[in-house]
């Protein structure tokens, strides 16, 4: 049975559309959160599964959804943490000799709504133009629907990665990786950044709130700072801990990390205007020259107009050729260094995947820290 909705934004904007995913029993639901875009053309799934769009309702660009199914690998973390899903056009059959299911069964799974039939031409015209707001979509009136996008409160502000971290830490291996311990805060990590570390030794996975002390007490080879979703401003235990372990082991920073990681030298961190979602973004390696095509998630970044005033020495190591954002950066003399695209790229390209080896050889002590493609 099709179910009439409506997606209503806070400037006002009405799209008419047909609600997917749980049925909330006939009853009047409302689904509300920062509406963004993102532009990749496939990896729905790991989207969909990435801890870092809490609190956001996903519009994919691309039309057609759905159509290579589900599967159990492409899950990106324990759960599902998007608070809603937003196309134009959903797939009836999924078709894929890997597929294992629907992705509306994904979404049953995890409760995530979804309105399809939605103009997101138009929509993501509208956020590219005014910047990403809040929204909302539900089969409620207008009004309802409208009052519901004015008071969502967006995700300025909010301590986002306190609900989507791990409770307890956890530990994976792999048969055949060194013998080294890789300790990887937690602040939305995904699966597949975890089984790129655990090549390279074996991770502790803690939550984001462990103390430097805890971390060191684990005698780790090197410390990961993961991705995650949010206001990195909202973390500042995270940037404490990460200050005092700079210096006595060696770091990387994916996404969010790297946000945690400018604060806690001291850099500000600024939000974009609808941020960077997408599988396509060039980033230009500063010492190398390369470009490479990343795949990226984020709404903050790290402000390198603010290197300048920091007591220890940093530079930028990567910068995004679209708008000039940070993408990377590096202690100098330090082994530490961060980048704000995901090398890992699930979903993406897998042009930046070197940068693991770049860790790998700092913890094994082969390098000065120098960031190099």
């Amino acid at each position: 049975m099709i179910r009439e909705g409506a997606l209503v934004l806070a400037d006002g904007s009405v799209f008419e559309g047909e609600l997917i995913g749980p049925d909330p029993a006939g009853t009047a639901r409302i689904a509300t959160g920062e509406v963004v875009f993102n532009t990749a053309l496939s990896g729905y799934q790991e989207i969909i599964t990435d801890p870092s769009y809490a609190g956001q309702m996903v519009t994919f660009t691309y039309p057609h959804i759905g159509n290579y199914g589900v599967n159990a690998h492409d899950v990106e973390s324990r759960g599902a943490f998007a608070r809603g899903v937003i196309v134009r056009d959903l797939a009836r059959r999924a078709s894929n000799h890997r597929s294992e299911g629907h992705l509306a069964d994904l979404l049953e799974q995890h409760g995530i709504p979804g309105i399809a039939g939605i103009d997101t031409r138009r929509l993501t015209r509208i956020i590219r133009d005014s910047g990403s707001m809040p929204g909302a979509f539900g089969d409620a009136s207008e009004s309802d629907l409208r009052a519901a996008a004015e008071a969502e409160p967006g995700t300025d502000g909010i301590d986002l990665v306190a609900t989507v971290t791990t409770a307890e830490p956890y530990t994976v291996e792999l048969d055949g990786a060194p013998d080294r311990t890789i300790v990887a805060y937690d602040f939305g990590i995904k699966t597949t950044i975890v089984r790129q570390l655990a090549q390279l030794g074996r991770v502790e996975v803690v939550p984001a709130d462990t103390s430097a002390d805890d971390v060191m007490a684990r005698n780790p080879d090197g410390v990961f700072l993961s991705n995650g979703p949010g206001d990195p401003a909202e973390v500042g235990y995270a940037a404490e801990a990460i200050a005092q372990l700079i210096g006595r082991v060696p770091i990387f920073g994916i996404c969010l990390g790297h946000q945690l990681l400018g604060l806690a030298l001291g850099a500000g961190t600024v939000k974009l205007p609808f941020g960077h979602h997408g599988g396509n973004h060039p980033v230009q390696n500063v010492d190398t020259g390369r470009v490479e095509i990343t795949s990226q998630n984020h709404n903050f970044a790290v402000d390198p107009d603010s290197f300048a005033s920091l007591d220890r020495a940093v530079r930028m190591t990567h910068v995004n050729l679209n708008d000039g954002v940070c993408q990377g950066l590096e202690v100098v003399g330090e082994r530490c260094f961060s980048v704000q695209h995901h090398p890992e790229a699930g979903p993406g390209p897998h042009d930046a995947r070197y940068l693991f080896t770049q860790f790998d050889e700092l913890m094994a002590g082969n390098t000065n820290g120098k960031v190099s493609a």
